[in-house]
């Protein structure tokens, strides 16, 4: 049997236009031609012996050989960039303080720190998960190195905008049409005061519909709780999400479109560590992967 050597190039295209829904986006962010990409795509289904894309309606969507592929692509990707950031930050030691909130904590925290701690064992990561005024006022009175954050207006200085993330009314999975319309909305919110909570009220206002607070927590397991329990919807983003709980459609929940939401990375230095910034890398390139972010870059070729 032939050993086949996959070009690593080559997969990142693949995997980047799988998760950017565009090989025409992939080549965009990957500085390549549409037409260079193009012929990976080719090259790519050639050493695998099978095709791994086909077409659906006007797009295209994965083979059963291309869903193989794009589970070890990855794979090979991640260990490639971990190698070539663990010989780069070989000297990289000591602490570095992170602050996360809630919604980031199980899905994305676990991948940020594995692969971390592979690349750079001699670095110890604190991490602080807060509410998003807590992780603000942290940065600003440095108890905290780097924090993933909402935007809240505040202005601090040394903050790096990532996109900007819909937001989205959220029900129970099969819950059905639980609100008559007669009757104020329940919702389900955090504690004031909240960035999400504000903009609920806000939308609903704005509508003319009226509203009621059924449940408040001081924790989103609290929120997902009562959500699942159908005791009213919340509004959040689509990170984070646990089984039970899902984004509702405007036609599904008739209520009024919400807006966005920006996120940014915030340094409480102007000019952070070499260990603050390979870590801010990191979270970044986790963050892209599951496509919510919506960038400057992907609004101008959605507007195409």
């Amino acid at each position: 049997m032939k050993r086949v050597t996959f070009d690593l190039d080559v997969l990142r295209s693949f995997v980047t236009g799988v998760e950017q829904g565009s090989f025409a986006r992939a080549a965009d962010r990957l500085g390549r031609s549409t037409s260079a990409v193009s012929a990976q795509m080719k090259k790519l289904e050639e050493q695998a012996g099978a095709p791994v894309l086909k077409k659906a309606g006007r797009g295209l969507a994965l083979t059963d050989a291309g869903e193989i592929m794009l589970g070890y692509a990855r794979r090979l990707i991640e260990l490639n960039d971990e190698a070539a950031a663990a010989l780069q930050g070989a000297g990289l030691e000591g602490p570095v303080r992170l602050g996360l909130q809630e919604d980031f904590g199980e899905g994305l925290l676990p991948e940020v720190l594995g692969r971390f701690a592979r690349a750079h064992p001699r670095v110890r990561v604190e991490v602080r998960i807060a509410r998003n005024t807590d992780l603000l006022d942290f940065i600003a009175s440095g108890r905290l190195d780097l924090a993933l954050a909402w935007d809240a207006g505040k202005g601090l200085p040394h903050a790096t905008s990532l996109g900007e993330v819909p937001l989205r009314w959220i029900g129970p999975v099969g819950g059905g049409a639980f609100w008559p319309g007669a009757e104020p909305l329940p919702l389900v919110m955090l504690e004031a005061p909240c960035l999400m909570r504000s903009a609920a009220t806000s939308a609903l206002g704005r509508a003319g519909i009226p509203w009621r607070i059924a449940f408040t927590s001081a924790s989103l397991s609290g929120i997902w709780a009562a959500v699942k329990a159908g005791l009213g919807l919340s509004l959040r983003t689509a990170y984070g999400l646990p089984a039970g709980v899902t984004p509702l459609t405007p036609e599904e929940s008739g209520l009024p479109p919400l807006g966005m939401l920006s996120l940014a990375l915030y340094r409480a230095e102007a000019s952070p560590s070499p260990t603050v910034e390979r870590l801010a890398a990191i979270l970044w390139q986790q963050l892209e992967g599951p496509g919510l972010l919506i960038t400057e870059k992907s609004q101008t070729q959605s507007a195409e």
